[in-house]
């Protein structure tokens, strides 16, 4: 009797370390399943942009990254990808309007088919001073253009910059009569076509990735573009002579596609906004900072600098002023007036 007892109480102990021993499995397995879950809350981002590493504009980019992950505390994963990897401006703009990419940081310029208005920054000589375009961006007429990008299912969020625009050619441009016959290459833009024309100058069209090969081989005699591009694409040893014109100004715009956003949490969409136009300001200053290094290497490359004076810019504002009638015959007086306006309030 004894015996059985002690065999009936050894079934019962086995019974109660199975039991056990199946619970504790239980608890790892849910333990795993946790983890998995955890993974999946994990936002992962694709950030395309046209720069190279070495930039401010991918600098910023890489900033954002650092700030969103923190601010997130790692449920964004943001994974970017410079120098064209994601396609070119209008690629990744379309990218987002598929909802196959999430976020692009583009030229104002390259996406004038999406977002015409946006040509307001290619008129020249708009803006006296680069404090003044940086109030005109982050005002009632940035949020406008912002938010006229809506339609076209992207979000604008805030607008970054290459700079001001300088005349680059191989000879000494000051004079619009130095400007007669002078070829240029240009983007296949109206507006900054007729810009060239209104200079006297014949504008061609050439894709970007061939301007070195044609000033190489003169198939045009000079370009325009920010000391950004200047220097990073080496225009520099193959032109005579940069003009400080600042002509024009080249801004970015930072944009997320739209159907992706609308579906993040609040939480998350609030760091998102929050720290691309707290980066923005980090880029301008970075941009402006590292513009007096550009000069100094294209000085010491044998590149004459010529800083136009103010006298010789006026010619050419005055010269060009019809660029902005035909901004006006094509997307109405609002945009234009408003930011004459701001521009007159801000500069008095």
């Amino acid at each position: 009797m004894f015996k059985e007892k002690k065999i009936a109480l050894g079934l019962v102990i086995l019974l109660i370390v199975s039991i056990v021993s199946l619970s504790g499995c239980g608890k790892e397995d849910a333990g795993d399943a946790s983890a998995v879950d955890q993974d999946e809350k994990v936002i992962e981002i694709s950030y395309g942009h046209g720069f190279m590493p070495e930039t401010p504009h991918h600098k910023a980019a890489i900033k954002f990254k650092e700030d969103v992950e923190a601010k997130s505390n790692n449920r964004i994963k943001v994974n970017l990808f410079p120098s064209g990897q994601l396609g070119s401006a209008r690629e990744m703009f379309e990218g987002l309007q598929m909802g196959t990419q999430e976020i692009a940081l583009v030229p104002t310029a390259r996406i004038s088919g999406f977002a015409p208005e946006l040509q307001l920054f290619d008129l020249p000589f708009l803006f006296p001073t680069r404090e003044i375009a940086y109030q005109i961006m982050d005002g009632k007429v940035g949020d406008e253009l912002l938010h006229n990008l809506e339609s076209q299912q992207v979000k604008g969020i805030a607008f970054y910059e290459d700079g001001f625009k300088h005349f680059t050619a191989n000879n000494e441009l000051r004079s619009i009569e130095d400007f007669r016959g002078v070829k240029f290459r240009t983007m296949e833009s109206p507006i900054i076509m007729n810009q060239f024309r209104a200079l006297g100058s014949n504008p061609v069209p050439i894709d970007f990735s061939e301007l070195y090969n044609s000033l190489q081989l003169g198939v045009v005699d000079g370009q325009e573009n920010p000391l950004v591009t200047i220097l990073n694409m080496k225009f520099y040893e193959v032109q005579d002579y940069l003009m400080i014109s600042s002509h024009a100004y080249l801004g970015h715009v930072l944009i997320f596609s739209n159907s992706w956003f609308n579906s993040l949490p609040e939480d998350i969409q609030e760091i998102l906004v929050s720290t691309g136009r707290d980066v923005a300001q980090w880029q301008r200053a970075a941009v402006q900072e590292e513009e007096v290094a550009y000069l100094k290497t294209i000085e010491e490359s044998g590149t004459t600098i010529i800083h136009l004076t103010e006298q010789e810019r006026n010619v050419m504002r005055d010269a060009t002023r019809s660029v902005h009638d035909e901004y006006r015959k094509l997307f109405g007086d609002d945009i234009l007036d408003k930011t004459y306006e701001e521009i007159d309030r801000l500069n008095n």
